[in-house]
């Protein structure tokens, strides 16, 4: 199916016969006023879906479980991803939409010098993001779990935070801040750990999170 809110009808509706049953087509109906509303309910039942799964974890989403939480017409979920991975794997799509940074933050950051000082309030300003939306790292702590029992999913979920990683080295290369692309990967499992021990049970100890975010920084990049 092509992707909703493109423009473009399904295939097998462009290519759908006159004489198709009286359920098929209605059926049909029902998919062409799918396409015809464009993303919106696709962005809902995304973010119904990452609700029900920072709630009740992979086991508990289902298509029915993401109609109900967006308040969608039951079916939507299923007409939208035809396949449980399909929809687990657009969740993880939706979760990077969802923590996109604030241009309006970013543009002082642009225009100051690149420097160690200048990375540490990037990267916290990254830390900041996780730990103000905490539904939605745990959304994709949870997708990862599922996706080492789901080799569709993985293929899925592997690509889009290789994307993801991807697009953090570009910009730090053309920032031209300190480091390059090993940096943003310790960087990255850093970050990853320092989430997890904030949002699940951690250490034991309580700890300020901008000192250590600046400790791990200096520690792994170098001018």
């Amino acid at each position: 199916m092509a992707t909703l809110g493109d423009g473009q009808l399904p295939v097998r509706l462009a290519a759908a016969a006159d004489d198709e049953p009286a359920d098929v087509e209605r059926d049909l109906e029902v998919e062409v006023l799918l396409v015809e509303r464009g993303d919106l309910g696709r962005t809902r039942g995304d973010d119904g879906g990452l609700a029900v799964l920072a709630e009740s974890g992979a086991r508990g989403l289902t298509h029915r479980a993401v109609d109900a939480a967006a308040g969608l017409p039951a079916g939507t979920a299923s007409n939208y991803f035809r396949s449980r991975d399909a929809l687990l794997g657009a969740l993880g799509e939706r979760i990077f939409e969802r923590l996109a940074p604030d241009e309006a933050v970013l543009a002082p950051l642009a225009e100051r010098t690149p420097s160690i000082d200048l990375v540490v309030d990037y990267v916290h300003y990254i830390v900041e993001r996780l730990l103000g939306r905490p539904e939605l790292p745990l959304a994709l702590f949870e997708l990862r779990l599922e996706a080492v029992r789901r080799p569709g999913l993985n293929e899925i979920l592997t690509r889009t935070l290789q994307q993801g990683f991807d697009a953090d080295v570009s910009f730090h290369v053309q920032a031209g801040l300190p480091g390059g692309a090993e940096e943003v990967r310790l960087l990255h499992f850093a970050i990853d750990g320092l989430v997890f021990d904030q949002l699940t049970p951690g250490v034991g100890r309580r700890y300020d999170v901008d000192a250590v975010t600046a400790r791990l920084v200096r520690r792994l990049v170098r001018d």
